[in-house]
């Protein structure tokens, strides 16, 4: 039998998949970040959505659905578990009355884990959870690369006059400094728009911009690989927000946009970012009131998985 030193999920021998507590992947509960590589932690928030709310469970019943999977990764042989001390911290105690002081809540939650220099793996929560992130990050890193898998650019200047939203992260984030941005892709953006121009902004700064329509009826293999080429060593922070993906995959989120990725194609991407500096990584949108039997749950903690897969120090059997 093989001896591990490092956590492991709780196998469905020792006990049967319907139970046990909800943690991800049925890893141990751990109070900090103290002596971990890698952490799995939820931001139950909602508070920037602008449509359909829900978000704020996501991460509860990513965790449940989350009870699927095993350690190994049968395509990509990863074996995340012999390789990085993993454990799942639980979720930041944010203020369901208070956006505002929710984002300094989760900007101290991630200057915690990052302290102990520890990767986080977020589980959304709405888009905005990202910019808070972004700014613990920043911190700790400098500013960053970034890949960004959405069906919208989410870089709006305000939403109904407020600055901070599910649609404005990555606006704030090129003002504040936080992102490289010659170095930042946006992929699967797509739908209608308030202008015709509403995605030139991105390219303006230097982001290179994927429309979904590129991404049709191809590998998106490649595409990673151009990716992974540019970012090189620089430390890169991966966003996917499951609406990136097409409503036949991922129907339970806020503002679904039809003609997106598929899932193959989103694992493509995930898989691609293997070899980079990757300080972070967030799954987010993920709305169970409008999930269809968890698929949408059960996708994003295999996305979630994926991500954990590629981070520096994973070894492949």
């Amino acid at each position: 039998m093989q001896e591990f030193t490092n956590n492991q999920p709780l196998g469905g021998n020792a006990m049967p998949r319907s139970g046990g507590i909800a943690t991800m992947m049925r890893l141990p509960h751990v109070e900090t970040a103290k002596g971990l590589d890698a952490c799995f932690v939820g931001v139950p928030f909602d508070l920037g959505t602008s449509n359909r709310s829900g978000a704020r469970f996501g991460p509860r019943q990513v965790r449940s659905e989350s009870s699927l999977l095993r350690p190994y990764n049968m395509a990509t042989r990863a074996a995340p578990f012999d390789s990085l001390q993993v454990a799942d911290i639980g979720d930041v105690a944010i203020n369901p009355y208070n956006l505002a002081d929710s984002i300094t809540r989760i900007e101290k939650a991630y200057d915690a884990i990052l302290e102990h220099d520890c990767v986080p793996i977020s589980l959304g929560g709405d888009h905005t959870i990202t910019l808070p992130i972004l700014r613990a990050i920043a911190r700790k890193h400098g500013p960053v690369a970034l890949v960004h898998v959405d069906a919208h650019a989410d870089v709006n200047d305000t939403m109904f006059g407020e600055k901070i939203a599910h649609g404005t992260p990555f606006r704030r984030a090129v003002e504040e400094g936080l992102l490289q941005c010659e170095y930042v892709t946006q992929i699967g953006l797509r739908g209608t728009g308030y202008a015709a121009e509403d995605f030139d902004w991105c390219r303006e700064q230097g982001f290179n911009v994927v429309q979904a329509e590129q991404c049709w009826n191809r590998s998106l293999a490649p595409l990673a690989a151009e990716i992974a080429a540019r970012v090189g060593d620089r430390p890169v922070y991966l966003t996917f927000d499951v609406d990136g993906l097409d409503p036949a995959y991922a129907p339970g989120t806020g503002t679904p946009e039809i003609g997106g990725l598929t899932v193959t194609q989103g694992l493509e991407l995930i898989r691609g970012m293997r070899g980079l500096n990757i300080v972070g990584a967030d799954v987010v949108e993920v709305a169970p009131p409008y999930d269809n039997a968890g698929v949408t749950s059960l996708l994003a903690a295999n996305l979630a998985f994926e991500m954990l897969c590629v981070l520096p120090g994973v070894k492949y059997r």
